[in-house]
């Protein structure tokens, strides 16, 4: 945040500690700190306001700056630097900075906490929440909690501003706006008051009741020249690594894509397609590049991975990492669907707008058409069948290489005949016996093979019959859902 002194002045104007105010002299405890950025981000969700603050070296009575003796950026909790310690037992919504400003002669410490996002921040898994001047259990205040927790509900991370308080020129001196025109395919207009009308309609810029204006999170992460321009989501930047081999243990490059979503996207797939395995076929003399991956596969996990990650989850982003035989693609936050039913339930999104958005630039998909495309662009290259796997806080899509069908686990087979028989249903056809070989690229000879799988798969209750009776040679198949 800048203009510290500005903020220190007009806050020691304020004439009490407030919901989302609190000053101290030199009282550090550690875990007095911890509950109090929990209550106050909790606080300024609840009164919907941008930040609240904890100022030390102000005379709690009079408001006026007598210094601080610590600062804050080198106090420990132990061994342990007090903001690791801090940042361990708070909940990973919480955000917050620490800044030493110089007031005259004197130091005064200020802690910048910002407003809880999706749910409450928590200490020690107990929320707090400001009751007058006072530090309270969020619990205890039942009327509190329930108000709290429609505020949260209703805030969208798109929405709220990355910066705040700048001029018109400033704010889009900070984003690669002529990505926007270029990806929209209209003519950029030739003064500012036409871009900014434009950077308003989509909500990339927000206009301030003062006259001056915000940049959106949807506005920075999407066409930020340098998301380190906005310290809150820098994280978020895409990171690509390439191992040797099919395992961490040695790198060969790593890039991180410092610059917005959507003025960076095809340079970002640009390079992932440059550094992964690939090989040269030569038809009519000429020589092709054929990719171990399909194009549009690729595409699309890249672009869920960044529409669906969950911003409060904070301190991790979207994550490409190459293998020799897969690539492996994270996001912050689990689905809103069972992943199951990935193909044939209804999309949904934590990040409407800027999905929304992100398909209006065609940077992805239609609605609900994503996954079938990766799925799709898989069995006709006849690979393995693309993985989702849930974590705790993390969703990993995992693309496979070409891989014999004796090789593939038999986890995975089920998997891929179920996905098969997902893709079937959608286009009104069902799983054959024929089908399934022609999708893993297998002979008339490898029929029992896969009579046996399709058995397997039936046991594991992934497929079923679409009629029982049928004779053997005959028979179709439906995912267990239909």
């Amino acid at each position: 945040m800048e203009n510290l002194e500005r903020l220190v002045i007009e806050l020691c104007k304020q004439s009490s500690e407030t919901r989302c105010l609190e000053f101290k002299h030199n009282n550090y405890t550690p875990q007095m700190i911890g509950q109090d950025i929990s209550a106050l981000a909790n606080s300024a969700a609840l009164y919907e306001k941008s930040c609240a603050y904890m100022l030390w070296g102000i005379d709690d009575a009079t408001h006026e700056i007598v210094g601080t003796e610590y600062d804050l950026q080198t106090l420990k909790k132990g061994n342990q630097e007090l903001e690791n310690w801090l940042r361990s037992l708070l909940s990973k919504n919480a955000e917050f900075e620490f800044h030493s400003v110089p007031m005259g002669d004197k130091q005064v410490g200020v802690l910048i906490i910002y407003k809880a996002a999706n749910q409450t921040v928590t200490f020690e898994k107990v929320d707090y929440i400001r009751v007058g001047s006072y530090t309270k259990k969020l619990s205890e205040y039942p009327t509190l909690q329930a108000q709290l927790w429609d505020k949260l509900r209703d805030a969208k991370f798109e929405e709220r501003a990355a910066k705040q308080d700048l001029d018109a020129q400033t704010a889009l001196g900070y984003l690669n706006y002529s990505a926007y025109f270029d990806l929209k395919k209209i003519p950029q207009p030739i003064d500012m008051q036409g871009i900014v009308h434009y950077m308003l309609e989509e909500s990339i810029l927000l206009k301030q009741d003062n006259g001056l204006y915000s940049i959106s999170n949807l506005g920075a992460i999407l066409f930020a020249k340098q998301l380190t321009d906005f310290p809150r989501i820098s994280r978020k930047a895409i990171r690509i690594v390439q191992y040797k081999g099919n395992n961490r243990l040695q790198m060969l490059k790593e890039d991180i894509i410092t610059k917005g979503y959507a003025s960076e996207f095809e340079n970002t797939l640009k390079y992932i397609d440059a550094i992964i395995p690939s090989s040269e076929e030569i038809t009519l003399a000429l020589r092709e590049k054929k990719s171990a991956y399909p194009n549009i596969a690729i595409r699309e996990a890249v672009a869920n991975a960044l529409i669906h990650q969950d911003f409060s989850i904070t301190g991790a982003g979207p994550v490409v990492e190459i293998f020799d035989n897969r690539i492996e693609i994270t996001n912050p936050g689990t689905p809103l669907v069972d992943v199951r039913r990935i193909i044939d339930n209804p999309p949904r999104s934590r990040n409407e707008r800027l999905a929304e958005l992100m398909r209006r630039l065609r940077i992805c998909e239609e609605l609900g058409t994503g996954w079938d495309k990766i799925v799709i662009s898989c069995e006709l290259m006849q690979l393995p069948a693309p993985q989702i796997s849930l974590y705790e806080e993390n969703t990993k899509v995992t693309l496979f290489a070409e891989m014999p069908f004796s090789n593939i686990s038999p986890e995975d087979k089920i998997w891929a005949c179920y996905l098969h028989a997902c893709i079937k249903q959608v286009q009104s056809e069902q799983l054959t016996n024929s089908s399934l070989r022609e999708r893993f690229g297998l002979s008339p000879t490898s029929a029992g093979s896969i009579s046996r799988l399709i058995k397997e798969a039936v046991a594991q209750k992934a497929i079923k019959p679409l009629d029982p009776d049928t004779a053997p040679r005959y028979m179709k198949y439906l995912p267990y859902w239909a």
